[in-house]
């Protein structure tokens, strides 16, 4: 049995009262996949950053799970015959 580890980092940054955090995954054969995601604190709640922290990381590793899916989605249909971006009949979205 072989073991393998990929590592996601999340860089988080803030300003104001937004936060933007950006989740990318490091495979073995180093390539990488990002994901993004934000968070805005209503003006009138009070400061909390450990919330929008938490909040943009999150959205930022759905993100990136969503993406990792399509590329999965896309490389089962290049094996299958299937032009990648249409598995399932829609449009991947992948670059």
């Amino acid at each position: 049995m072989e073991t393998k580890e990929w590592s996601v980092r999340i860089d988080i940054t803030e300003e104001g009262d937004g936060t933007f955090a950006r989740a990318v995954l490091f495979t073995r054969d180093r390539t990488s996949l990002a994901g993004v995601g934000t968070a805005r604190r209503n003006p009138i709640d009070r400061s909390v950053p450990e919330i929008g922290d938490e909040l943009a990381a999150g959205r930022a590793l759905a993100d990136l799970a969503h993406k990792l899916l399509v590329v999965t989605a896309d490389d089962i249909a290049e094996l299958a015959g299937r032009r990648p971006g249409f598995a399932g009949g829609t449009p991947s979205g992948r670059a």
